[in-house]
């Protein structure tokens, strides 16, 4: 379950950064060369999807939980907003959500 979510947050990590550079380009007016970053994180983003050994939709609905989280940590971090209580819930809840899709690989066909 760890090595999972460990795997879920790289790959959240990829899917930010990939999206995050081009904002920075077009809202920002930063250097068109981000692109290329960003396109590389967006590779890595779809190539470490795959590592999950679980259909694509579950695999999918589960990094969702995952992804929620980091972009509350991202949103935290990198753009300086506190988080608020419903934050913090609305996080533990799709990261509770996450581990018991996990938790059923395996036991579904």
């Amino acid at each position: 379950m760890l090595k999972t979510s460990l795997l879920f947050f790289i790959t959240a990590l990829c899917e930010i950064i990939g999206c995050f550079l081009p904002w920075l380009w077009l809202k920002r007016g930063a250097s068109a060369f981000l692109l290329i970053p960003a396109g590389i994180a967006l590779c890595l983003f779809v190539w470490l999807l795959t590592l999950h050994p679980a259909a694509s939709g579950r695999v999918y609905a589960a990094y969702g939980g995952v992804y929620v989280c980091t972009a509350l940590i991202w949103l935290r971090v990198v753009d300086g907003v506190r988080l608020s209580l419903y934050d913090w819930l609305g996080a533990a809840v799709a990261l509770c959500g996450m581990l018991i899709i996990v938790a059923g690989w395996g036991r579904t066909s």
